[in-house]
């Protein structure tokens, strides 16, 4: 099992150019299930969960064709047509491996008028349960069963009748879902509460893109008006806010200087203030954002919020950060009940933290020191980066294929900014 090993202590300087959107394009592949006509996504990420997408559009019939697929390019063009639906069936292997496979019960159950997905896995970072997205469907007329591990989902008739769906709780995942059913309904769909997140405005003008009526693009309510079918398109995945705001946060932990290509300031109002808070200049223009800092970083309070919040995709790189900050910092996590499995890893680097329930206590320390961590999920994972990158001596990092799911070539991309990081194949 390959490591990335880092020895810290250098201040980070230069630019990075920024992947697109893991989380945007794991929603925008199933949308080529939507139609027989081909969907092109630029501009996507070369990462584990892509590969492990694509797959799954392969086994229910899908074609994909990769262009820029060379070890140097960043990034990849990826064609897929799903000109017949040979399978609607996502099955436990493939889907336990990543929770976005649940994201093609919609798209099915749209255009086929039935699905059958097996209960998401993903990261272990708390309860993720599902049922948003099945009462969500429902509402829309969805006929739902489950047996086995799997949910079985029927249209009447073949293709969903609309409906109204009130969500309880804001859910990205479920908002999705409910969309991606909707465009095809025989009548309107109306989703209220409904996530605002860049990824959710990236999806809805994906769809528009491919014919699609929706009105409410980037508020609350969301109102859709079925089409008999939609058509092909090519479509840009939008920039990684989450990686962006992660080598940001290495900067205010390591010191220097440096321009986040493509980052979109407008889509990281939330992370962009915190930076600010904790002592971080930041120059955005239309096409980048430029972060930089010196000395060590001030303790602030945060608490992880549905978008325009404070990200919980943001949490653990905060963390990392203000392990050295000058004061004492407050985090609270709500969206998740388990995401602080990072702290004792932490903790072995030098780190003073103390969790709480929900809450955890950051005492900024004078410094880190390097040693043998272990990563537990992607954001954790790169929460240990940053701190193997502003420690002082070796940081070993294991079990990196958490990172590959969700950072694009991440050691190239910091070694080119000063970092003296590497990977290491156990092989």
């Amino acid at each position: 099992m390959d490591q990335i090993v880092i020895r810290g202590g250098n201040p980070l300087n230069g630019s990075i150019t920024i992947s697109g959107a893991k989380n945007s394009a794991l929603t925008l592949l199933p949308c080529a299930l939507l139609t027989d006509e081909p969907l092109t996504l630029r501009n996507l990420p070369r990462l584990a969960d892509i590969d492990g997408f694509g797959h799954l559009l392969n086994m229910l019939g899908c074609s994909t064709t990769i262009e820029g697929s060379r070890p140097e390019d960043f990034g990849r063009v990826m064609t897929a047509r799903a000109t017949n639906v040979t399978s609607t069936m996502a099955p436990y292997d493939i889907v336990r491996k990543m929770r976005a496979s649940i994201l093609v019960l919609g798209p099915l159950l749209a255009r086929m008028g039935e699905a059958t997905v097996s209960l998401p896995g993903g990261c272990a970072i708390g309860n993720r349960p599902i049922d948003l997205h099945l009462k969500a469907l429902e509402a829309l007329g969805a006929e739902l069963e489950m047996a086995s591990g799997y949910v079985r989902a029927h249209g009447p008739g073949g293709r969903l009748p609309g409906g109204r769906f009130h969500f309880p709780v804001v859910s990205v995942g479920a908002t999705e879902n409910a969309i991606m059913a909707a465009v095809r309904a025989k009548g309107t769909c109306v989703l209220s509460n409904a996530a605002r997140e860049p990824e959710i405005v990236d999806l809805c003008n994906c769809l528009v893109a491919m014919g699609a009526h929706i009105d409410g693009i980037g508020s609350e309510t969301l109102t859709i008006e079925g089409v008999d079918r939609l058509h092909g398109a090519t479509y840009r995945v939008m920039p990684d806010r989450i990686e962006a705001g992660s080598y940001a946060c290495a900067v205010m932990a390591t010191g220097g200087s440096i321009d986040l290509i493509g980052a979109r300031a407008d889509e990281m109002t939330a992370t962009i203030d915190a930076l600010v808070e904790a002592g971080a200049s930041v120059e955005a223009t239309k096409n980048s954002i430029k972060v930089s800092h010196a000395g060590r970083p001030r303790g602030i309070t945060l608490s992880t919020a549905p978008y325009p919040g404070f990200a919980t995709d943001m949490q653990a790189q905060f963390m990392a950060m203000l392990a050295l900050a000058d004061g004492t910092s407050m985090l609270t996590e709500t969206i998740f009940e388990n995401r602080y499995m990072h702290v004792p890893e932490l903790a072995r680097m030098g780190a003073d933290i103390t969790v709480k329930g929900r809450s955890a206590v950051v005492r900024g320390v004078d410094g880190l020191v390097g040693a043998p961590v272990m990563a537990t999920d992607l954001r954790a994972s790169m929460s240990l980066i940053i701190a193997g990158l502003a420690a002082q001596g070796e940081t070993q990092v294991s079990r990196v294929y958490h990172l590959d799911r969700g950072y694009e070539r991440l050691e190239e991309k910091l070694a080119a900014v000063g970092a003296d990081i590497e990977r290491i194949s156990a092989g």
